[in-house]
């Protein structure tokens, strides 16, 4: 097994203030390393002069890449153009700084979204490039497997240390809380807290409700990307994930039941349910020595306890 120790390393955390990349950082803490951050005003990582120049100042020896441009399936639909364009940008001028500043080890967090719409299920990292996206997310997906392959190509040609991982369906303290443009689990926190707070009968979901994904919390994330930067050396990516999924209904209530909400849910068809199942084959992870430890219940409560905490500052 490939080691890299982070102990007096000046690492990079790209995306801090995003919930994967805040996550990374409180697991960071825990480690003898300099954290490194630097907000948009202070880098705009769609320039890459700017990166460039950034990168080779703070002298970084290793970098997480959570930065993106994120959002659910309306946000994809409605706004292909930004998921393309910024996420190539972001992602091709990091990694090019990274090689260029002779960054000893990067990190590029993708998204399960990569795989074909109908791959065989549980999803093995082989299914890459086997078939056709799903649709709603495609824009998102096609710049993401791009940030797989820059890495991998840099790994080939220049021998940079450059690894991928691609988590699950993710949730926790710091999510997109936008009910049009958040991922389901915080759209769906804000939809039964509001039931509960007005005395609602019903809470409506998108979709069918029928369609079964995977979620991952984040401070399990995080603590698999620390991981993984310590002991994986590999051109092929790593899912991240608990190998295990649930229908979105079902997920629904498990917020009903965290929430204390005791109503029912209706469901709107006209709205798209993305692809019909999404769990991902977690067994390289696994064989490394890493698996998932918080169950979802925890999980739930913490992001749940998370957005009543902070909805005020959140609608502010």
């Amino acid at each position: 097994m490939s080691s890299f120790d982070l102990t007096g390393r000046r690492v990079w955390v790209a995306g801090h203030r995003g919930m994967a990349g805040a996550a990374i950082v409180r697991r960071l803490q825990r480690e003898q390393c300099q954290i490194v951050t630097a907000s948009r005003g202070e880098l705009d990582l769609l320039r890459q002069a700017d990166v460039h120049t950034w990168v080779t100042d703070q002298r970084i020896d290793a970098i997480f890449l959570a930065a993106a441009t994120v959002g659910g399936i309306m946000a994809n639909s409605r706004r292909p153009a930004e998921f393309l364009y910024e996420n190539l940008v972001i992602e091709t001028n990091v990694i090019h700084a990274a090689k260029c500043a002779g960054v000893k080890k990067l990190l590029f967090l993708g998204s399960s979204c990569i795989y074909p719409r109908m791959a065989e299920q549980p999803m093995k990292e082989e299914a890459l490039l086997t078939g056709a996206l799903e649709p709603t997310n495609e824009w998102y997906a096609i710049a993401k497997i791009a940030g797989i392959k820059l890495c991998a190509a840099f790994r080939r040609q220049y021998g940079c240390d450059f690894i991928s991982v691609m988590p699950t369906n993710l949730y926790g303290p710091g999510d997109r809380y936008d009910a049009e443009n958040g991922h389901v689990v915080a759209a769906l926190i804000m939809k039964v807290h509001a039931a509960k707070m007005a005395n609602s009968a019903t809470v409506e979901l998108w979709g069918s409700g029928t369609a079964r994904r995977e979620f991952l919390f984040t401070e399990d994330l995080a603590d698999a990307c620390v991981f993984v930067m310590k002991n994986y050396s590999g051109e092929m990516f790593l899912n991240v994930g608990t190998g295990r999924d649930m229908t979105i209904l079902e997920l629904a209530e498990s917020i009903a039941r965290v929430a204390g909400w005791k109503g029912t849910f209706t469901f709107d068809r006209s709205k798209p349910d993305g692809m019909p199942r999404k769990v991902m084959d977690v067994s390289r992870l696994t064989a490394l020595g890493w698996s998932a430890q918080s169950t979802f219940d925890e999980g739930i409560k913490q992001a749940y306890d998370w957005y009543v905490a902070n909805m005020a500052n959140l609608a502010a």
